[in-house]
């Protein structure tokens, strides 16, 4: 409104109907796609107030003079190409992963790829499976006309696609003991970042009074799988950044690259009944299918109620850069007997060490090079069952291994 001041008086403005025209054509000219506003002159209060309105245009974002802004509390910031692509896509409600990817074609997937993900779908019974391969993908939207979808080859594609999970193991922020690069179709890539994980968690053993010992680790597995589903289903694959997974002692962090998506703040995930925003709506779809995830931004909700055991555990989530970081993180407690880690979590094992158990740690003390057949060997037992032993001084914490199988060393843990 011309002829209002910022207080809300009319104080009136002073022009022609060339004025307004001319106003209009600019507005028309200077915006892409071209927006025609509606400027007429009223009378306020015996004064002349000129009008301008422009209804909401249906696909966003719309530039002025070649550029794209957004509105962040009392200042306008440039959009960066991300943004305006993420913007125009879900004003179509397309997403990326939904579009064809004319580099690839329905040969270059792999048969047993697509029918192990049809027979989980099957076991699922969230689709009803009818026809043949092709017709399936159709129906579900991984195929178009014939050509695969990005999301296609992200999951099923003989070959591995340009993505990698980046995924290591800490001693400082500094000093990697353990890691991998993982690539993969994303079924694949996230079964065997979860085996990592659980490879490098300390595991504590619940005596229960039968034949067999509750085993405990230092995190909720199910939590962990959902923020590393969470960080494959949602990253941003326009980006070539990493998915990036640390372990540290008392700390797990995952940061997948791209903020969070259609409007989405870290202040609605701390609630319980925030709405689910899907950048990528096909892989999505697969997981959900497959009874990976559920569909309706329930994760986080139930993150929060598996670390609830974990009295000492926090669970925190942010913007970082240009993605997002999730960390677990828990304070360690050690007692003298034997918990569940839920309750002290990251503790030694209170269990007692047998005499080949001690022999072994004598051994990597004496020699942090030694191989599991030479302390084999010095004991005088099987092989089979010194591996046996190193494994669950390992589950433990009592020990850990510090780079690959060979030209690795170990390091015994005090205490």
């Amino acid at each position: 409104m011309i002829g209002v001041n910022d207080e809300g008086h009319v104080v009136g403005s002073v022009c022609g109907d060339e004025s307004l025209q001319n106003w209009a054509n600019e507005i028309k000219q200077n915006s892409s796609p071209s927006i025609i506003p509606t400027v007429e002159s009223v009378r306020l209060k015996n004064k002349t107030v000129v009008c301008i309105r422009v209804d909401e245009f249906p696909v966003k974002p719309v530039a002025c003079k070649d550029r794209y802004y957004k509105r962040v509390a009392n200042s306008n910031h440039r959009m960066t190409l991300t943004e305006i692509a993420n913007t125009h896509l879900q004003t179509l409600q397309l997403s990326w992963d939904a579009y064809p990817d004319e580099q690839y074609r329905f040969h270059q997937l792999s048969k047993e790829k697509i029918n192990h993900f049809l027979e989980l779908v099957r076991q699922g019974g969230r689709f009803k499976i009818e026809g043949g391969q092709s017709v399936v993908l159709e129906k579900l939207g991984y195929l178009k006309d014939g050509v695969p979808t990005h999301a296609a080859r992200l999951l099923f594609g003989k070959s591995n696609p340009p993505y990698s999970l980046h995924i290591g193991r800490f001693k400082t922020p500094s000093t990697i003991i353990d890691d991998r690069m993982i690539r993969g179709t994303l079924f694949e890539a996230t079964e065997e970042a979860m085996q990592f994980i659980i490879s490098h968690l300390k595991v504590a053993f619940e005596i229960t009074g039968k034949l067999e010992r509750n085993e405990i680790f230092e995190y909720p597995t199910s939590a962990l799988r959902e923020l590393l589903l969470n960080a494959v289903v949602h990253r941003d694959y326009t980006s070539p950044t990493d998915i990036q997974i640390k372990i540290f002692d008392n700390a797990i962090s995952f940061f997948n690259p791209g903020k969070l998506y259609g409007g989405l703040t870290v202040e609605d995930l701390k609630t319980d009944s925030y709405q689910s925003r899907t950048r990528n709506k096909l892989i999505a779809e697969a997981f959900y299918l497959t009874r990976d995830i559920e569909k309706y931004g329930s994760g986080y909700l139930r993150v929060r109620k598996e670390i609830a055991d974990y009295p000492t555990m926090t669970f925190d989530y942010q913007e970082s850069g240009d993605g997002y970081l999730v960390k677990l993180e828990y304070k360690e407690q050690r007692t003298s007997t034997t918990a569940k880690v839920g309750e002290k979590v990251g503790e030694k094992v209170g269990e007692k060490l047998t005499d080949n158990q001690r022999t072994i740690l004598r051994c990597m003390k004496e020699n942090q090079h030694v191989a599991a057949k030479e302390i084999s060997e010095l004991i005088g037992i099987s092989l089979r069952k010194t591996e046996e032993n190193i494994k669950k001084l390992r589950g433990q914490g009592m020990i850990e291994r510090v780079g690959p199988a060979r030209g690795g060393h170990w390091v015994v843990q005090d205490g």
